[in-house]
């Protein structure tokens, strides 16, 4: 399952983070890939990831243990996480990233995600809902100003492409307590 972060920036601080878990649950190998960029002397941290569904309540699996390991660890303040969760927005899985303090950008955008979909691109009749989703920080105080779902004509992918414009504050009001 692979994973990239693109920029126009140079990227520091690459390291990518396993998050496999019990075979029976989820399949493996699975990882989040992270780096940092700064943009105009704000650093930022983006994590890029593909996970297993987590249909479960039991809070066991690829998003849980991301939320559970390593995002508490980031020390970032403006963080995004992005990719293929293979949750719908709603789900138990998806529920623990709002729990812990994220955001996806389809609310500030106001797009109803429960008319949308991301997979399956090649066949529409067969899609499983917007499963791709980008999400923020909500305590780096950020806002989606554009961003969507974009359709193409003939699909590049099993999943449609998904963007965001998201801009935080230069100073934060709120600072970071240890």
């Amino acid at each position: 399952k692979y994973k990239t972060i693109l920029s126009r920036t140079s990227l520091e601080g690459k390291v990518e983070h396993n998050l496999s878990v019990d075979r029976r649950r989820c399949w493996n190998p699975a990882s989040a890939v992270r780096a940092v960029t700064k943009i105009d002397g704000v650093a930022i941290a983006f994590y890029s990831l593909h996970i297993c569904s987590t249909r479960d309540r039991e809070k066991i699996g690829h998003a849980y243990k991301l939320v559970g390991e390593v995002l508490p660890k980031e020390t970032t303040e403006r963080v995004i996480v992005v990719g293929d969760f293979n949750n719908n927005i709603g789900d138990a899985a998806m529920n623990t990233f709002k729990k812990a303090g994220f955001k996806a950008t389809w609310k500030d955008l106001k797009i109803d995600v429960s008319k949308e979909y991301t997979y399956n691109a090649f066949d529409p009749k067969k899609n499983l809902g917007v499963i791709d989703h980008i999400l923020y920080k909500t305590s780096a105080e950020a806002k989606t100003r554009d961003g969507g779902i974009i359709e193409l004509k003939k699909p590049l992918s099993d999943h449609k492409p998904i963007w965001a414009e998201i801009i935080f504050p230069r100073e934060l009001k709120t600072k970071k307590t240890l």
